[in-house]
């Protein structure tokens, strides 16, 4: 098991937690969170505890979104057949249902496309750009891919096809030259949020058309689903913008989901109640875990496995009568996914243990031609879990070298790519994972190259795991108003995480045992508890149990949820990590 260290965020303005503590009577824990969070006043304790769509900025204070909807208007009142144009994963396919959706309540001239993984790659293809001139395409607009389709986009232009390009990806140096690019990430654009996923974009996109036609914002809310959906798989911050967003797209999914949604949960194995209520729709609440576990994967896997449009024609379905056989399939494909997955991370792991360089090494760089290309990205992460360092997994498609790259904590893979990018025919992404194709001849200077950027960059810190404590806490207080409260901090995720507890010299309380394997159970309690304990669970540290059963104190990074069982809600421990006195 990897060593983790525990890092306590104790940054925050003393006086700050004092004023919010008083003002808000809260726990000052819970204000120290807050503080935290950036949030030093009741209104906006308020705002972040009472999100409100009102607060959503303008879209047209994106640069050229002014542009884009006048050509959309242009294109509708022509009768111009529009294509839709999007990535392959999950933001990009939620992107296009949700474009292609919002458009088809005013257009009927119009058409979706999402590219092969393995025939067209990532970003504009040459080939959907045939097709877009062979069925009479005047305007494509291209959702989350785009920014750095120059030549492809110069192209396009020269055979009369206009292009709209909203992307949250990095631009790169040169401009496009596109009738209209938004993109919150260009320097010339001065919108206040900077963080939207592409699926986020799109919604602005028809939050201006909206605004401009003078139309009710409530028509839109039918639409926050998928960007939620996005959201949670693209993994950006819950902050800000994204927050409002998230929490009203879970309340749209809990409450009434459209049909693709629905299904797959279904197939899940998560079902709707008889007599659905203002909570939810469903037997139990749905949250964001959900839809990077359950929903995420199963609508990558269509792109993964064979291709992303079947994840669209899943997401504008009507009816749930029309989703069944997509989601069959769908589900088949994740099979299919996870099956390669774990096989291709079983062969990775073994060349890293039969090498001792490679052990030893502060980043992981795997290159082999059968690899499966749709999983690759997904491996990354997975040697990750193991070998905590920066990694770039490697196949052979089309002639080409194409592969994924992941990150640790800290350290930005984007960064480290784009200094080999002379190397490079593509490459994209972020700072915590990204994309990039090669030729084969350029290989091992690349290796060298990347190798070497990382060596020079990355700290001895960054390549131990890092738990960020937010406070520590007397399990005393756990149980009641402090949980009530807690809960109210959702939805969790990058900027806005679920906050991670300390607390001091606990011991375990009756039965430990380890179940699954590998994940131990047991009951915890503390001298300041009055005889009581609470439930945890500490997954992956089976190998725990027998410190825990010599009686040993500890202490306990934690998080405090809610756990679901035969009907019954508890609250329970996720343990993140135990450390015993030497």
């Amino acid at each position: 098991m990897l060593k983790k260290r525990w890092v306590l965020n104790d940054d925050v303005p003393k006086d700050v937690v004092e004023k919010l503590t008083t003002t808000l009577k809260i726990d000052p824990t819970l204000a120290r969170l807050l503080a935290q969070r950036g949030i030093t006043s009741y209104g906006e304790a308020r705002d972040f505890f009472r999100p409100s769509l009102d607060n959503l900025h303008d879209p047209f204070l994106l640069k050229d979104m002014d542009v884009a909807v006048e050509r959309i208007e242009q294109a509708i009142e022509k009768g111009e057949r529009i294509l839709v144009y999007g990535d392959y994963d999950v933001d990009g396919t939620t992107a296009v249902a949700l474009v292609y959706d919002f458009l088809k309540e005013f257009h009927d001239n119009i058409d979706y496309y999402i590219p092969d993984r393995y025939r067209e790659g990532y970003g504009i293809s040459y080939e959907s750009l045939d097709y877009a001139r062979q069925t009479g395409v005047g305007l494509i607009i291209s959702l989350d891919c785009g920014i750095k389709a120059h030549k492809q986009i110069e192209f396009a232009t020269q055979q009369g096809i206009d292009f709209i390009v909203v992307d949250h990806h990095r631009p790169g140096g040169e401009s496009l030259s596109a009738l209209a690019v938004v993109d919150p990430k260009q320097q010339e654009c001065n919108y206040p949020y900077k963080e939207l996923s592409g699926c986020g974009l799109g919604f602005k996109l028809a939050q201006a058309y909206y605004q401009k036609r003078k139309l009710p914002f409530s028509r839109l809310e039918v639409l926050l689903d998928l960007v939620v959906v996005s959201i949670a798989a693209d993994v950006v911050p819950i902050t800000g913008e994204n927050r409002v967003l998230a929490y009203f797209g879970l309340r749209r999914l809990n409450f009434k989901p459209r049909a693709g949604l629905e299904s797959i949960l279904f197939y899940s194995n998560v079902f709707r109640k008889a007599k659905p209520d203002n909570v939810s729709a469903f037997t139990r609440e749905i949250g964001i875990s959900d839809l990077m576990f359950l929903i995420g994967p199963k609508i990558n896997a269509a792109g993964r496995i064979e291709n992303g449009k079947k994840a669209v024609d899943l997401l504008v379905c009507k009816s749930m009568r029309d989703t069944h056989e997509l989601t069959l399939d769908i589900n088949d494909n994740n099979t299919e996914r996870r099956s390669l997955d774990t096989d291709i991370t079983r062969q990775a792991m073994e060349l890293i243990k039969g090498d001792s360089r490679l052990k030893a090494a502060k980043s992981t760089l795997l290159f082999d031609p059968g690899w499966h290309k749709g999983v690759i990205g997904i491996v990354a992460s997975r040697l990750i879990e193991t070998y905590y360092r920066p990694t770039i997994i490697l196949t052979e498609s089309n002639g080409m070298i194409t592969g994924s790259a992941r990150s640790v904590k800290d350290f930005d893979v984007y960064d480290a790519i784009d200094a080999c990018s002379d190397l490079l025919e593509h490459f994209g992404g972020h700072k915590y994972a990204a994309g990039l194709s090669l030729r084969p001849e350029r290989l091992e200077e690349f290796r060298e190259k990347f190798t070497q950027f990382v060596e020079d960059n990355i700290t001895e810190e960054m390549l131990i795991p890092k738990i960020e404590v937010h406070s520590e806490l007397d399990l005393s207080v756990v149980a009641g108003k402090f949980f009530r409260i807690l809960k109210q901090f959702a939805p969790f995720g990058p900027g806005n995480p679920n906050p991670v507890f300390v607390s001091r010299n606990c011991f375990a309380h009756g039965n430990v045992r380890v179940v699954g394997n590998k994940h131990l159970k047991f009951r915890v309690s503390h001298p300041s508890m009055c005889n009581s304990d609470l439930p945890a669970i500490a997954f992956q540290q089976g190998h725990q149990l027998m410190n825990m059963q010599a009686n040993k104190t500890f202490d306990l990074a934690y998080q405090i949820e809610e756990n679901e069982w035969n009907g019954q809600v508890n609250l329970q421990l996720n343990v993140k990590d135990i450390k015993f006195p030497v």
